[in-house]
C-alpha cells in the first residue's frame, strides 16, 4: 500500500496515480505518435475564435498542444480533429514555448507561450472551454488519460461547457 502525504487531499492523490497510470499508458502511442499529424487551425485572435464559437451555439475549445508530445498527437488526431471536421464545433491550438502572436480575448497582443503562462497551464495536452467574455465555462481536460477514457472525458466536458453556453 502506498501511502499518501498527510498534507494531500485524497482527490489530489488519486488524479496524480490516474497520471501515472495514463503516462505508462500512452507510452506504448508513441509509435503512433510518430505517424503524420492532423491539423487544428492554429489560435491568432481569440475573441474573433470565441465570437465564431457562440454564434454557432458553442464554447469555444483551445487545445494547449507540445510540439513532439505524443500524448498531443493522439487527443489531436484521435478526438479533437476529427471532432472539428465533423462538427460546427470550433477548436484551435496554442503552442506551448513558441513565440507565435497571438490576441488574447480582451484584444492584447502577446505570444502563445504567454498565454500558456497566463492560464497557469503545465501539462500537454490540456484542452480548455470558453463561453462568453472568454470565462472558462467546463473543467479543464488535463493530460492524456487513458485511450479507452479519453473520448468519455471529452464528451463530459463538451456536455459541461455547452450547457453553459446556451443559458
Amino acid at each position: 500500500m502506498i501511502d499518501r502525504p498527510a498534507s494531500r487531499p485524497a482527490a489530489s492523490f488519486s488524479r496524480r496515480r490516474r497520471q501515472v497510470l495514463v503516462a505508462a499508458g500512452l507510452g506504448a502511442l508513441w509509435p503512433v505518435a510518430q505517424a503524420a499529424s492532423a491539423q487544428l487551425p492554429v489560435a491568432a485572435l481569440l475573441a474573433d475564435e470565441l465570437a465564431r464559437a457562440l454564434r454557432h451555439g458553442e464554447p469555444l475549445v483551445v487545445m494547449v498542444s507540445l510540439d513532439g508530445c505524443p500524448f498531443c498527437h493522439v487527443a489531436r488526431n484521435n478526438y479533437l480533429a476529427p471532432l472539428h471536421a465533423e462538427s460546427r464545433l470550433d477548436i484551435v491550438q496554442v503552442d506551448m514555448w513558441t513565440a507565435r502572436p497571438l490576441r488574447d480575448f480582451q484584444g492584447q497582443a502577446l505570444t502563445h507561450d504567454r498565454m500558456v503562462r497566463r492560464w497557469a497551464i503545465k501539462v500537454a495536452p490540456t484542452v480548455l472551454f470558453f463561453g462568453p467574455g472568454g470565462v472558462e465555462v467546463a473543467e479543464r481536460l488535463v493530460g492524456g488519460y487513458l485511450p479507452d477514457f479519453y473520448g468519455a472525458y471529452l464528451d463530459e466536458r463538451l456536455q459541461q461547457a455547452r450547457r453553459a453556453t446556451r443559458v
